[in-house]
């Protein structure tokens, strides 16, 4: 081979090589963040979907949907009570501020009013299996029946999964939902963190003031307020 011929053989295998090592240089740069941006999206929308599942329901907001088993044996479904107020009372029997608005009869009297107005009430029990405040159907209902409590109901969400929709941290804590499914109200019963019954007297009802808010037609005033008492006892 001529020396003019090699010459050219080898130059033009070392442009072959420059063009190549180029190529590969920025293409798998480029591969690598069309594999990451894929990635990143996927996270964002499981992230979203979490955060979507585990978000607190808003007032003015529709109230999320559930469906539980009841005490009596029935099924209670939030959407079959389209068309009535309905208030959610979470509660735990051995709880001292429950104890406080029950022994006092502050929280029965309250259910009463209610019910003999047409008002849903649904206490709803959120106390996992082997923890403070989980009951049965029938101790429930006996529990109620010894402090002259008259509740529409009693869910039993012993698995969590109506506490969380609703974010429910506390007991006694409600939620009042109008006639059109709306979220009315979201918070504690009353102004005094307290278990001290003389309290009760002194402290403004929250959730008396939300429903004749709602029975005058009225916005209600004091929409959010902050629970206390017992925290509620789920299972993790």
């Amino acid at each position: 081979m001529s020396s003019q011929k090699l010459l050219e053989t080898v130059t033009q295998r070392v442009r072959g090589t420059v063009c190549a090592v180029p190529f590969i240089i920025i293409t798998e740069p480029i591969m690598f963040l069309h594999r990451l941006y894929q990635i990143t999206l996927v996270s964002l929308a499981f992230a979203f979907a979490s955060t979507t599942v585990n978000a607190e329901p808003v007032v003015d907001k529709p109230a999320p949907l559930f469906s539980g088993a009841a005490a009596d044996g029935s099924t209670i479904k939030l959407a079959d009570l389209h068309g009535k107020t309905v208030v959610l009372e979470w509660t735990n029997h051995e709880c001292p501020f429950v104890v406080k608005h029950y022994e006092s009869g502050n929280i029965p009297n309250l259910q009463k009013d209610a019910v003999a107005k047409g008002i849903v009430w649904l206490q709803v029990i959120t106390s996992a299996p082997g923890k403070q405040g989980n009951v049965d159907g029938e101790t429930a209902r006996k529990l109620n029946a010894h402090r002259g409590a008259t509740p529409t109901n009693t869910v039993l969400d012993s698995d969590g999964s109506i506490g969380k929709l609703y974010g429910a941290t506390n007991t006694p804590q409600f939620f009042i939902i109008d006639p059109q499914g709306v979220l009315v109200y979201k918070g504690g019963i009353d102004s005094i963190p307290s278990a001290d019954q003389s309290d009760i007297g002194k402290a403004e009802n929250y959730v008396s003031a939300a429903l004749a808010d709602l029975a005058a037609g009225r916005k209600v005033a004091k929409s959010t307020t902050k629970p206390y008492g017992c925290s509620v006892k789920y299972a993790v």
